[in-house]
């Protein structure tokens, strides 16, 4: 009797230590541990708009499309830029028939005896043959803009990535510098992972990690790449002369806050589809530490 009453003791003694141990792992490991379910994938997105203004004449590209550098996205109406070009040649042509015309008259000025010819009438000559010459080279500056500005009428992909908010049709009329669509850039994807400020102290320049998307089961991997250095206290405006506006409101409970962490991706694996903006798990495997780090 007396050993079935040791034994229960001794088990009971036993679950209760397993209990303690495998709470304190547990705590250890959610509390103390880095890692983040708060991280969201980013990409670079380009603002790709047209350089001139006009009608869009062709868009041939579609939405979520992938291109790549210098693919054309779409044609703004090539004919009017067509024709001040044109224009602007035709006026390069009549400047350098006027440039050669007072070259020439002040080449002969400039030859005649001075008995003929007095020295005002040749330094005019000169002048007027120096600002048709200035004229010339203006007009030949407009032809190199009129061309430019024919050339910008196709918009091209500026880097390689995926057509996203397209925004243009053929017949919108396309502002100078207005977005018309993005592009993701398909080699800028990074992760950024919102830390509580409790765990920053564990993590390191260059520590590698282990990324898992949400709905995805195989990892990618990882490295530390920055921290934040700053984040918004949302507790401290400013008032309107300026001064801090202080929260009389203390709460109880405060929530650790969360620090933006970069994290640059080493690895992805084939069948992984990385989109901007989905939900991740930040996993740090921190490299050895010094004593009391």
């Amino acid at each position: 009797m007396k050993l079935k009453v040791i034994v229960r003791f001794v088990l009971t003694i036993v679950i209760f230590a397993i209990a303690i141990f495998t709470s304190r792992k547990l705590w250890d490991r959610y509390m103390n541990s880095p890692w983040t379910r708060d991280a969201k994938v980013r990409a670079d997105i380009v603002n790709v708009a047209a350089d001139v203004s006009g009608l869009v004449d062709r868009v041939v590209v579609k939405d979520n499309q992938l291109v790549r550098k210098g693919d054309l996205l779409f044609v703004v109406d090539r004919e009017r830029y067509a024709l001040a070009l044109s224009q602007a040649k035709a006026r390069l042509a009549a400047s350098k028939a006027q440039m050669v015309m007072k070259q020439q008259e002040a080449y002969r000025r400039a030859r005649v005896d001075a008995s003929v010819v007095s020295t005002e009438n040749r330094e005019s000559a000169r002048s007027q043959a120096d600002a048709a010459e200035a004229a010339y080279q203006e007009s030949a500056v407009a032809v190199d803009t009129a061309s430019l500005n024919l050339r910008r009428t196709e918009v091209r992909a500026p880097v390689d990535g995926y057509i996203a908010n397209l925004n243009v049709h053929r017949g919108d009329f396309a502002a100078a510098g207005a977005a018309k669509l993005a592009i993701v850039d398909k080699n800028s994807f990074w992760v950024y992972g919102y830390f509580e400020e409790t765990k920053i102290r564990l993590i390191r320049l260059g520590d590698p990690v282990e990324i898992k998307l949400l709905g995805s089961e195989q990892p990618m991997k990882g490295h530390i790449e920055s921290l934040a250095r700053g984040i918004s206290d949302h507790d401290n405006p400013a008032g309107k002369e300026l001064l801090s506006d202080v929260n009389p409101v203390f709460n109880w409970v405060r929530l650790a806050q969360r620090v933006p962490v970069r994290i640059k991706i080493d690895d992805v694996p084939k069948n992984v589809q990385l989109v901007a903006g989905t939900t991740c798990t930040v996993i740090a495997r921190p490299s050895v530490r010094r004593p009391g780090a």
